[in-house]
């Protein structure tokens, strides 16, 4: 009986061994405090997407980021670590540029009353830290509106008529980019 007792200990320490020594095999550091998120809008629950969004999800509990935080007038990763990017699964007006099907970086410049929206070919990049202008494929400014304050960097989409707005909303400052989509007639109003 204290042979079983024995065996059973020492195969619990052995397994907790195993287990501890399997995790620290995984190479795991510490996690990255800012979480990713995707997302994407669709017609319906079960239509394909028309427009994807994955970025890092930065926080800050202050009211006031642009212009502090975040400086005016100079480029931003649009969130946090990788750039932003943007997978548009049709081709869409961006501004007045016709863009073609495809994924981009999406980089900003922001501004006390207006940002500046760009879409990039430079894939696969941290931040804007590698930017050139010479991959821009089309540049947008839009205007700053203000809103109840939301203590972590969001994207979300929302139609409105022939047009999917992409909301980026951080603090109480809110910025809205209109895509005109082929799929949604958007060329038929034009």
């Amino acid at each position: 009986m204290k042979i079983s007792i024995y065996i059973k200990s020492i195969i619990t320490i052995c397994t907790i061994f195993l287990f501890s020594m399997d995790h620290q095999a995984q190479g795991f550091k510490k996690l990255d405090h800012v979480a990713h998120d995707i997302s994407y809008y669709r017609e319906s629950k079960i239509a394909p997407p028309l427009v994807k969004v994955i970025y890092g999800r930065p926080k800050s509990k202050a009211n006031k980021i642009f212009g502090t935080k975040i400086p005016f007038g100079v480029l931003w990763r649009t969130g946090a670590n990788e750039a932003t990017e943007i997978k548009l699964y049709d081709n869409v007006m961006f501004g007045s540029s016709r863009v073609e099907a495809g994924t981009y970086t999406l980089i900003t410049i922001p501004g006390e009353k207006e940002w500046e929206i760009i879409l990039s070919s430079n894939l696969d990049v941290w931040g804007a830290f590698q930017y050139d202008s010479k991959a821009d494929v089309a540049r947008i400014k839009v205007p700053v509106s203000k809103a109840e304050k939301l203590d972590v960097f969001s994207i979300a989409f929302k139609k409105v008529k022939n047009e999917i707005i992409m909301v980026l909303a951080w603090g109480s400052t809110r910025v809205k980019v209109p895509l005109g989509f082929e799929k949604l007639n958007y060329y038929a109003k034009l």
